[in-house]
């Protein structure tokens, strides 16, 4: 997908979560290791609801902000993100799939990161903070939640 707007970059990164939402879900069921099949169905739901988060910010900017073109603004190196849902964390040990998830967050974050360097429109570099807080939180909260499943 060519990514020309900022609201496309959102709904972007909304399907992103969705994505690896459905694809955690899947393999709930078929990882033989319990401790891995409990942390994929605690990621599905959390990535589930930063979907929704995500959303959300659509629905509440203004459509001035929302059809600003990005593509000026992103990195031009390929983004990796999508891949199929081909039950790959289903092979996936507890430490493979923290990994795995802890990786997708971070390239999340540093897209925003890098994007927060380049604009320089107040109401669009608000909305991207915003969502680059949120980001963040969401993954500090997904650390911490995972580390009490470790300890367990």
């Amino acid at each position: 997908m060519e990514i020309k707007t900022f609201r496309e970059l959102i709904e972007w990164t909304a399907d992103l979560h969705g994505q690896l939402a459905r694809c955690l879900s899947h393999c709930t069921t078929l990882n033989k290791d319990e401790r891995a099949r409990m942390l994929l169905g605690y990621l599905a739901r959390h990535e589930t609801d930063i979907e929704h988060m995500v959303n959300e910010f659509v629905r509440q900017a203004g459509t001035n902000i929302l059809e600003t073109r990005v593509y000026d603004y992103l990195p031009h190196e390929s983004m990796k993100f999508h891949r199929p849902c081909d039950e790959h964390y289903a092979s996936l040990d507890f430490n493979g799939i923290r990994s795995e998830v802890y990786d997708y967050h971070d390239q999340i974050i540093k897209l925003y990161q890098t994007l927060l360097g380049k604009i320089n429109i107040p109401k669009i570099k608000e909305l991207m903070e915003d969502l680059l807080t949120m980001e963040q939180n969401e993954f500090k909260r997904l650390v911490h939640q995972i580390s009490r499943m470790d300890d367990l």
